[in-house]
């Protein structure tokens, strides 16, 4: 019987995997979208993802490989030396992993720590905030609407609107509401949201500004 691509991804995930981790890519560059937007960080993008987004951009982040394990004192050293005050984990889909060990460093080496996730798992580590961006592919643990800082719906479109208003009626009062377009229907989806936007105050639009100036 032939596997579908969700059980080959299945087979090469180690959930709960805490020391070392499997690492995309690192890299230093500035916040592109949401609260944090414009701000510098440090970003750590983990390999491997069980939700499976179709207009995911980053798919070669699905599938962990053996060489890419490395060490949560490694990842710290080179968010140091990049000079970096703030560390965003991101994926592929964190949560997959015990962040425990790999937050508890970076916070002993006086860095701020964000996540952005789905939240199709619980949450481990300690983090100073939480994107909270959830799918409708894989749904999210309840814990999340109460431990975000941030809700930040991907519109794909209008119909999402809907259902970005279902997860905003389950957040806690202190949680900022973002909607962001899909990236290749912006310029179908984002006057709609502009106008949703001004109808609708308590949510924020999220562009995606380093798209627009091509940074990482």
């Amino acid at each position: 019987m032939l596997k579908t691509k969700r059980q080959e991804i299945d087979l090469l995930l180690k959930r709960g995997q805490q020391d070392p981790l499997p690492i995309m890519e690192q890299f230093y560059t500035l916040q592109g979208e949401g609260a944090w937007s414009g701000t510098a960080s440090w970003f750590v993008r983990l390999a491997g993802c069980d939700v499976g987004c179709h207009w995911c951009d980053v798919k070669e982040s699905w599938t962990p490989a053996e060489d890419q394990y490395q060490s949560c004192d490694s990842i710290v050293a080179k968010a140091l030396e990049a000079g970096a005050n703030r560390v965003v984990i991101t994926g592929g889909e964190p949560s997959i992993y015990n962040l425990t060990t790999l937050t508890q460093k970076l916070k002993e080496a006086g860095l701020a720590v964000h996540i952005e996730t789905a939240g199709p798992h619980p949450l481990t580590g300690t983090f100073d905030w939480v994107t909270f961006s959830p799918k409708k592919f894989l749904p999210a643990k309840d814990e999340y609407y109460q431990r975000a800082h941030e809700l930040k719906i991907v519109i794909f479109n209008e119909r999402d609107l809907e259902w970005a208003e279902e997860h905003a009626a389950r957040c806690a009062d202190h949680v900022q509401l973002y909607l962001q377009t899909e990236w290749s229907r912006r310029d179908r989806i984002s006057p709609k949201l502009v106008e949703y936007v001004k109808q609708n105050p308590k949510w924020r639009l999220s562009i995606q500004t380093h798209k627009y100036i091509d940074i990482p």
